[in-house]
């Protein structure tokens, strides 16, 4: 069995292992589930409660500054490891239909407004005894010209 010592020595010892830990999957938690500016009152609410926290001396400085810190990287780990999801509604044409049925025929007019997509490249033929040749427009033209 521990001593009183030993006990808040391990507690003191698992808080500074597994803080950051907790702190980062909760923040992670959080981005995901909530907005950015979420994350934002968080830290600020961190922030002021780190402030308000009792302790003079150099130490004590230190070691809330170090805390900011942290603070600050685990935010910003949170924020960055979730992408926004996109607002397709800035994407939509307006105006455009929600109904499937009348997006179709868009669709349908929209295809037939454009066929044929491009016109299918020329071939002349010519007949010539002994075979037929097919010939490109462009070698056709080169032989009219040394003729």
């Amino acid at each position: 069995m521990a001593s009183g010592d030993e006990t808040e020595n391990l507690k003191a010892q698992a808080a500074a292992e597994f803080g950051p830990l907790f702190l980062r999957a909760a923040l992670q938690w959080l981005s995901k589930a909530d907005t950015p500016a979420s994350l934002d009152r968080f830290e600020q609410a961190m922030a002021d409660e780190l402030e308000a926290l009792p302790g003079t001396g150099k130490q004590a400085e230190l070691l809330k500054g170090y805390a900011f810190q942290m603070l600050h990287m685990a935010v910003k780990e949170a924020k960055e490891a979730v992408s926004p999801e996109e607002d397709i509604s800035a994407r939509r044409t307006p105006g455009r239909s929600e109904n499937p049925a009348t997006l179709e025929e868009q669709l349908q007019e929209g295809l037939e407004d454009t066929f044929p997509a491009s016109d299918p490249p020329s071939v002349i033929s010519t007949a010539i005894s002994g075979g037929t040749k097919l010939v490109g427009v462009e070698e056709h033209i080169k032989q009219r010209k040394s003729e």
